[in-house]
């Protein structure tokens, strides 16, 4: 039965406010301050999927990988469908050279949320590595299109991932469709 605090959603703004503490601590690379909130934010409401996911992905940036697989891992147990823990997924299988394993976190990580960016150019970067250039370019030219529209500086990111993916096919020989460019 919820507390009395809970049901006038007390809890749930305290923990938010601890979230956001989170947040600008991790803006300034205060990982430890950042965890320290997140941790107060997820004793309060430990069922919040988003809450565990932003802590591993804290641990990641910190270079904490077990302790932030744990979070993910965690994350998607409460709900398979949390975009963050996918993503951070799919950031460790790629370090890690595993392209199926990062392709089918990165999917997920997209079907939750269509319109991150971060998302998009991982998808094309992992196409990449899988030689698929069509998906490439499709996925890095769409992220390039959400960097730009928003004014953000990982444009220039995505334009290098579209001309590493031109020159992968040049030297292939072939066209987007593969085969020598034949259609």
């Amino acid at each position: 039965m919820p507390t009395f605090n809970q049901r006038l959603g007390f809890t749930r703004y305290e923990a938010d406010e601890y979230y956001q503490r989170a947040l600008d601590a991790f803006k300034k690379r205060d990982f430890d301050a950042a965890i320290d909130a997140m941790n107060d934010a997820i004793n309060l409401l430990p069922s919040k999927a988003e809450y565990v996911a932003a802590r591993g992905f804290m641990f990641l940036e910190d270079g904490e990988r077990k302790k932030a697989l744990e979070d993910f891992h965690s994350a998607l147990v409460i709900n398979r469908y949390e975009m963050l823990a996918h993503y951070g997924r799919g950031l460790i299988a790629y370090k890690d050279g595993n392209w199926e394993e990062a392709l089918a976190h990165f999917k997920d990580a997209y079907y939750a949320d269509q319109q991150r960016p971060e998302t998009l150019l991982y998808l094309g970067a992992t196409y990449f590595q899988q030689k698929d250039y069509a998906n490439a370019v499709n996925h890095v030219e769409r992220a390039r299109q959400i960097f730009e529209a928003a004014g953000d500086r990982r444009k220039s990111e995505a334009e290098r991932w579209l001309r590493d993916i031109t020159k992968a096919l040049q030297k292939s020989g072939g066209g987007l469709l593969g085969g020598g460019g034949e259609r």
